[in-house]
Parts: structure tokens; sequence; C-alpha cells
């Protein structure tokens, strides 16, 4: 066989392996686990790190307020050096629409060694714990919940003993540029970190998805967060790590939703993000800012990954094309083949976000542009300017003071 027709056939053979072997990381039914109502509901405090959030609160924190828990909860919205009025506006709007009460707090800027998002969450947990919670809410700003969401989340989370549930909630997909690159997103994170795998008790794979976590306050004290993890710029999965290295048990899972629009299986809070991403631009600086990080910096793992992705992602349109046109049916065959498996592992995430099966073949483009924003991403890096996110540069590791 050609050398075309071997990379072909490896591809395959990954493709197989990732079919059955990763968890079924493809499957969409991770959703909420059993739940009953506690007999008493406990306190909740729910922490909302904000930034510069004034565009999306009018949306987001009225869900908050609206939240229709049985139990004491109260809301504590950090505002984070905003300069677009985003405390005032929140305080406005907890005027405006009542429900759970408000407190808004402005800790100054991040001591040395901090990520703005942490130090943010840092002031906002040590206020909260004020009033001893047993369970504190994490969620972003651009995060909007149906009033039943923070009940179901402590309701699972009594049931079942588990210290963090967090929900990946439901990205945006309204331009062009979103759709196809927002599902490829949810889709990539799943492979890396298999919910199954997350969620198997004493699995070794933990994850979190940052936008909707609920944590024992227990096992955060247990966990020394936030402290423990101050420098993390990929703050939800070192959050998970961090409750799992301490005995804590976590689950992740997807926000409800199917592609009816119907909540599936009696599961009923949706949590979706309003955060709009409607250029390439905006979506490039949202993975490229965290993706060589997600690397440990490392040059071999950036490597590792771009052969990697070119392997499983590229080869198999490449190797069809290049095979029907040089007439190498081996190589068409293996690389038809894995294609076809690839599109099938997409199409259930394109079903729960409801989008046309047509984008499933359009996946090997979406990865060569993730593969591209990785790239970017380290050499921003390299060049020292370190990871940005709404006006701040965080230093490289290496560069960050000692803890």
């Amino acid at each position: 066989m050609s050398a075309l027709a071997w990379i072909a056939v490896g591809s395959l053979a990954a493709w197989g392996w990732l079919l059955l072997g990763q968890g079924f990381f493809w499957r969409t039914d991770q959703r909420l686990p059993r739940r009953e109502s506690p007999a008493q509901w406990p306190d909740v405090a729910i922490v909302v790190p904000a930034r510069d959030e004034a565009e999306v609160l009018p949306v987001s924190l009225p869900s908050l307020l609206a939240q229709d828990y049985p139990g004491r909860a109260e809301i504590v919205l950090v505002d984070d050096g905003s300069s677009d009025g985003t405390g005032e506006l929140a305080r406005a709007l907890a005027e405006r629409h009542g429900g759970l009460p408000l407190r808004v707090v402005s800790p100054g800027e991040p001591e040395p060694g901090w990520t703005g998002k942490l130090w943010a969450l840092k002031h906002g947990i040590a206020l909260a714990r004020a009033r001893e919670p047993e369970y504190l809410l994490l969620t972003d700003a651009d995060i909007a919940h149906q009033p039943d969401v923070l009940r179901e989340l402590v309701a699972a989370a009594r049931t079942n003993g588990l210290d963090l549930v967090s929900q990946m909630a439901r990205l945006r997909v309204a331009s062009g540029w979103e759709r196809l690159v927002v599902p490829a997103f949810v889709y990539f994170f799943s492979q890396l970190y298999p919910f199954r795998w997350v969620n198997k008790p004493g699995a070794r794979t933990a994850a979190a998805a940052g936008g909707c976590v609920l944590l024992r306050t227990e096992a955060a004290e247990r966990a020394g967060v936030p402290e423990s993890i101050r420098q993390a710029v990929i703050d939800d999965v070192s959050l998970a790590r961090a409750v799992q290295r301490t005995g804590g048990r976590i689950w992740l899972g997807l926000a409800a939703g199917s592609e009816t629009g119907a909540p599936p299986d009696g599961v009923r809070g949706r949590v979706d993000s309003v955060r709009p991403y409607p250029r390439l631009a905006d979506l490039w600086r949202m993975v490229s800012r965290s993706a060589y990080a997600q690397l440990l910096h490392s040059p071999l793992l950036l490597a590792g990954t771009v052969v990697g992705l070119a392997l499983v992602y590229l080869a198999p349109p490449v190797a069809l094309c290049a095979g029907v046109f040089t007439h190498d049916a081996a190589a068409a065959w293996a690389g038809g083949l894995a294609w076809v498996v690839m599109t099938g592992t997409y199409l259930p995430m394109l079903r729960y976000y409801r989008q046309p099966p047509l984008l499933a073949p359009l996946l090997p483009f979406t990865a060569l542009l993730y593969l591209l924003m990785t790239v970017d991403s380290a050499v921003q890096h390299y060049r020292g300017r370190g990871a940005a996110w709404k006006g701040r540069t965080y230093a490289r590791p290496e560069a960050a003071p000692d803890r």
C-alpha cells in the first residue's frame, strides 16, 4: 500500500478507537442524574463574577433573581473592575425585578499571582461564607437559568451525594460562524473529558463547565478553593481536579435540551449562555486565549496535538480526494470510511444544538480552524502576551510570582 493509504488506515483505526474506547464521548445523554426533593432545602449562595457585563446582564441576572428555590438563597455579584457600570446596572435590575436578595461587591484589582475571575470568586465566596451556606452556585454573568435550575442542581447533589455538580450551558448558535464552531467546541471538550469518565466514582478524569457549578462549601474548603487554583486560566477544570483530589465526588453533563427543544427524560432546567460570538474573530479569541494553557504550555504536547488533529480530522478527506484522483483505492476507501465514522459521531451534538446534519461533514474544516487557533495561542504565549481577557493579560506561569 502507498504511504497515503497507510495514513488513511491509521486514521480509520484511530476513529474506531474513539468511537468505542473514549467513553462514548460523542453521545449527548449525560443529563442531571436521578434526584429527589430533600426534606429540608439547604442554604445556597450564588456567586457571579462580572467584568464589563452590562451587555448581557439584563438577560442573565433576572433569571437568577427569579429562581424558584424552596430554601434560602442569595446572590453575590462581584463587580470585577468594570468600566461599563456593571455594578450599578445589577443593583437597578434587582430593584426592578425583585426576587432573590442581591449584594454587589467590588474587590479591586487582582493581587499578583491571581487570575481576575478567581480573584473575584475569592471575594464573592468569602462574603457568601459569612452566611454559612451549604452550597455555592458559581455561575458566569452571561448565563441565563430557567427558574427551576437551582432546585434541580441541589436535589441532584443531595440525592447522589455529590460535592460538585456542573452543567455545560447551551452556547449561542445564531450566526453562521457560531453554527460552524460552537457545537464542535462542546464536541472537542467532551472528547478530551468524556462525561461518563468524569461521572464514574473513583475516576481519574476530572472536569467542570465554569458557567454552572454547584459546589458544596465543605468541599471547597477541603480543596482550598479558590486559593489552591488562583493562577489557573482554565479555572473550571482546575476546580474539578482540586475537588476530586481531596476526595470529592463530581458530576458533569449537558444542560437540558433536545433536538425538539423539549427537555428529555423529565429534565426541566435549561442553562443557556447569552454571550454572542457573531464573528470568527470573537470565537478565535475565546478559544486561543486558553488553548495553549490546556496543553500545559508544552511544545511537545503542542506538536502532538497538531499531528493528532491532522491525522484524525484532516487525513480522511485528504486521503479520499487524493485517492480518487490518483486511483489509490485503499487510500480512498480507508479515508472515506474514517470520514463517515467522524461524521456519524458529530451528528448527536448537532442534533443537541438543533443544527442541520449537513454541517457534520464539515467537521474537518472546523478542526483545521481549531488547530490554527491552538497554534496561535502558543504564538501569543511565546510573544509574552499570555492569556488575555477583557482587557487583562495574565503572565506566563514561569513569570508569575511564587505561591
